[in-house]
């Protein structure tokens, strides 16, 4: 019966605009376990032959059967699986992969058929063995000679049984003696029934066979049979077919494209990490800028936060720029007292300022003095760092107690804070006892680093004003309230009690609002930045997978042709995508937390902060770049033709 069958069947080529027809109506019958050789010169159509037969090119015309079955009607996978279940390729040139092993370059057919690890590590070194490669197995194909390198090829042809074995001069390549070898495994081969078909153009070589068929022209001009030569006996190691039991689903081939899309990109590990370089730092920028973007808010917002919280300040005119401001005076206590009683006020304060000086002992310095109720720390959100703060009756009997900010304590006493506390200074030339310290606050009475105290309003007003007036009013908006409903609330209010608008308000929430808002604007602007140099990094991906691709036709033709479906290439160079994205992503992260390590070393003001949200979705975005980037490449090298890939140098 014939395993193999040609029925008319005609190849052309396109060269130009014309097509040529490499094959003419060929007819030709195979049986099971014939040694067929195929004879003639360079350009008769002998290669182009074997590759039809071998499943790796199609015929343009005409019918090719397999055991019956006709490949026209087989989809690529139908068609992968009948190379890597029935033949098995020697090619003249070897085709081994120069990042596996001997053992890793046997192996490969099965791990495309879905055979366990184990199993196919054990039936590779078996075979290998028995072609006399039993010290190289851990060997590259660099460090093998032509002949071993034949024989590993070999050895790949038999790792899934090979019912069918093509070989593509197998001796073109070697010298006298590894020739002889080869073709005595081969006649060995043919002794435990698999069918062989070489391809040479040496006569010698071919007379090996049982048959001979001649080709010329794309045309069979003789087909004869000679005297069958007695087979060398069996060696003792069995290659038969491996057990189909064995095979696992699609899970295990899933693992073994991981495993090869690793070792694909160690093997080339400069370019490796040049592809990812961009998505490093695409990913670290983002990262990094989010982190900048939080550190700064937060910086902003505690600054904002010792303005108050959530409180407004009322001043008397139309503005900070108002001139005549300072003659306004309706502005009283007896609205500081209203305005606390309202349902959506906590907490409202009368203050009043001035500037002197403030001397204890030899020192002397500026300072601002600061008449304020005794709610206006707590309105104000003070951090109370040592000492107390002077209640209701200090205002009511305008005492001579004193708070002071650090800057002044460590100014006039030094630290521990706690050195002020009890100590006697003299405000201009009125002494007054210090009850307490308070940590450095923005407010309205000036900068920060200016020295400050704070006293009951009602000794700042008797005893340096000499006048009842406020400069200003501070309300802090009950919990649950919104600043700016309480705003218009305050605002009625007082209009209808002054019988005019004749103050203005300045909302802190407003401030922190506005701040935030051009934070979040500044960074969502950089980080947008960030996100362009992220899609760049992913465009140097498919780039450079693209060329690997094209490094890597002979790779991908090699592996078609040793049984791998479409979906098996597209897999490994879509994981290979995204394994570059991912240790990329990884790299970025880490590079993103050691910049924030270095900044936090040179700048004090803002430290980083790191979000694991935005750690998270940059890692996801590695992943999809990778998906995105690599699938065209890898679509690209799964659509190669078998043929041509091999061919290409």
């Amino acid at each position: 019966m014939a395993i193999i069958k040609l029925s008319k069947v005609t190849r052309r080529y396109l060269s130009g605009d014309e097509e040529i027809a490499v094959l003419k109506q060929v007819d030709l019958a195979i049986e099971k376990g014939e040694m067929v050789s195929i004879i003639g010169p360079s350009g008769s159509g002998k290669s182009t032959l074997m590759n039809i037969l071998g499943l790796l090119d199609r015929p343009s015309e005409g019918v090719y059967e397999i055991g019956g079955q006709r490949t026209d009607q087989l989809d690529s996978d139908a068609l992968s699986a009948l190379r890597r279940e029935h033949f098995g390729f020697i090619f003249q040139r070897y085709h081994l992969l120069g990042d596996l092993t001997a053992l890793g370059n046997v192996e490969m057919p099965a791990i495309y058929a879905g055979t366990p690890s184990q199993r196919r590590r054990e039936r590779a070194r078996a075979i290998l063995e028995r072609l006399g490669m039993g010290e190289r197995l851990g060997h590259r194909p660099g460090q093998l000679s032509g002949g071993q390198q034949q024989r590993v090829s070999i050895a790949r042809a038999l790792m899934n049984g090979g019912e069918v074995i093509l070989a593509d001069e197998p001796t073109g390549a070697l010298d006298k003696n590894s020739g002889e070898e080869v073709l005595r495994i081969l006649d060995e081969l043919h002794g435990e029934g698999k069918t062989i078909i070489i391809v040479t153009h040496d006569a010698n070589v071919a007379a090996r066979a049982e048959r001979i068929i001649e080709i010329a022209d794309g045309n069979i001009i003789a087909d004869r049979r000679q005297e069958k030569q007695p087979q060398p006996e069996k060696r003792g190691t069995d290659i038969s077919s491996p057990d189909a039991s064995q095979r696992f689903a699609w899970l295990g081939r899933l693992s073994e494209a991981f495993t090869m899309a690793l070792k694909a990109l160690m093997s080339h590990r400069l370019r490796t990490f040049l592809t990812m370089l961009g998505i490093i730092i695409g990913i670290a920028s983002v990262v990094s800028v989010v982190a900048l973007g939080n550190g700064t808010q937060q910086k902003v917002l505690s600054n904002i936060n010792s303005l108050g919280t959530n409180t407004l300040e009322i001043f008397p005119g139309k503005g900070f720029g108002d001139v005549r401001s300072a003659k306004i005076t309706t502005l009283k206590v007896a609205d500081a007292e209203a305005l606390a009683r309202l349902p959506y006020v906590a907490a409202a304060t009368p203050t009043v300022s001035t500037s002197g000086t403030v001397r204890s002992g030899s020192t002397v310095a500026n300072a601002l003095i600061n008449g304020v109720g005794s709610q206006y720390f707590d309105a104000k959100g003070s951090k109370l760092l040592a000492g107390r703060f002077f209640n209701a009756e200090g205002v009511t009997s305008m005492s001579q107690e004193a708070v002071i900010d650090d800057n002044a304590a460590s100014t006039l006493f030094g630290k521990p804070y706690s050195n002020a506390i009890g100590k006697t200074v003299f405000l201009n030339t009125v002494p007054v006892r210090i009850i307490g310290v308070i940590e450095s606050q923005q407010g309205g009475f000036g900068s920060s680093s200016n020295l400050s105290a704070y006293l009951p309003y009602t000794s700042v007003q008797a005893r340096f004003l000499g006048d009842m007036s406020l400069r200003s009013v501070t309300v802090r908006v009950a919990d649950g309230i919104d600043s700016s409903t309480a705003e218009a609330a305050v605002t009625r209010f007082l209009t209808k009690r002054h019988g005019e608008k004749d103050f203005f308000i300045l909302n802190t929430d407003d401030i922190r609002k506005t701040i935030i808002a051009t934070a979040q604007t500044l960074t969502l602007l950089v980080a947008a930045i960030a996100v362009i140099s992220l899609i760049v990094g992913g465009i140097g991906v498919m780039n450079i997978m693209l060329v690997s691709v094209s490094e890597r036709v002979s790779e991908i033709g090699v592996r078609m042709a040793v049984g791998a479906r479409r979906q098996d290439i597209l897999q490994q160079f879509l994981i290979e995508a995204v394994l570059v994205c991912l240790i990329g992503g990884s790299l970025g992260i880490g590079f993103a937390l050691s910049m924030g390590f270095t900044f936090s070393l040179f700048v004090k003001q803002i430290s980083l902060v790191y979000s694991t949200s935005s750690m998270v979705l940059a890692f996801t975005c590695s992943c999809l770049i990778g998906l995105v980037f690599g699938f065209m490449p890898a679509r690209n090298a799964s659509r190669l033709d078998p043929v041509a890939a091999l061919t290409t140098d």
